[in-house]
């Protein structure tokens, strides 16, 4: 029987981790990577049973691949805090690994705003369709970055078709603060890296990115949750862009 490793990477994460770690509870092992936690999360990792990786990580990449180092199983599944793997997927785990190729498997997602399902208009580093969240050891490697970095990974080699639960936002307020904490990651690896884009290119990005989502992802059918994904996805290269010159002109 092929062994599964579940991993968690959270930061002060102690009000969802609790739902995150009993939906994993299939896997033959539990990781958490605590990285510069205050709060409970410890206590609930290890009360859960989880090998815990604890530290202070600047960049995404590093605190993930530092997790993925410490999984011993021979299929790793990556989920976040505010993700749950439902029995379902969880059933549908298990029989994956044990005759699918080395590789990556894909998982369908189901993304919430406050509890209730969103289906249309996700994208734009916001939500997301599905996920290669699931995929043999040794097959990922996370680059780096603060802020969605570059991922090594194998091919797609199944797709699963029970969901994984993702409460994206708890609310309009909740999506929108993280937006200006988002963009504010990524102006500083803009500023860092020297990849500040043109005026011209973030101006049409602004109104690709909002059709895209709106229309093409098909928004329009999520009323005002729509709207307001739409929106996100707008603002997202334009705030990047004014943040990153604000570091510029402060020299940081």
């Amino acid at each position: 029987m092929k062994r599964l490793s579940a991993l968690a990477v959270v930061h002060n994460a102690e009000a969802l981790l609790p739902a995150c770690l009993d939906s994993v509870a299939f896997a033959d092992e539990i990781v958490v990577v605590l990285d510069r936690c205050t709060d409970g999360s410890k206590a609930i990792a290890l009360a859960h049973g989880a090998k815990i990786v604890e530290g202070a990580w600047p960049m995404e990449g590093p605190r993930r691949n530092a997790g993925l180092a410490a999984c011993s199983g021979d299929w790793i599944l990556e989920i976040d805090a505010d993700e749950r793997a439902t029995p379902a997927l969880g059933a549908e785990i298990r029989a994956a690994i044990e005759t699918a190729p080395t590789g990556a498997i894909l998982v369908p997602f189901e993304n919430r705003i406050g509890g209730v399902t969103v289906k249309h208009g996700w994208g734009a580093y916001n939500g997301v369709a599905a996920k290669r969240c699931l995929f043999a050891a040794g097959t990922k490697h996370w680059g780096e970055g603060r802020l969605h970095p570059p991922v090594q990974q194998s091919d797609i080699v199944r797709t699963l078709n029970a969901p994984m639960i993702h409460d994206v936002y708890e609310d309009l307020p909740h999506m929108y603060a993280r937006l200006l904490r988002y963009c504010r990651l990524a102006a500083e690896d803009m500023v860092e890296q020297n990849a500040l884009p043109r005026a011209t290119k973030t101006a049409r990005r602004v109104f690709s990115r909002f059709w895209k989502s709106y229309v093409s992802r098909q928004g329009r059918k999520e009323g005002f949750y729509g709207i307001a994904l739409a929106t996100y996805s707008a603002l997202y290269p334009l705030l990047s862009h004014l943040m990153a010159l604000e570091l510029q002109r402060r020299g940081k």
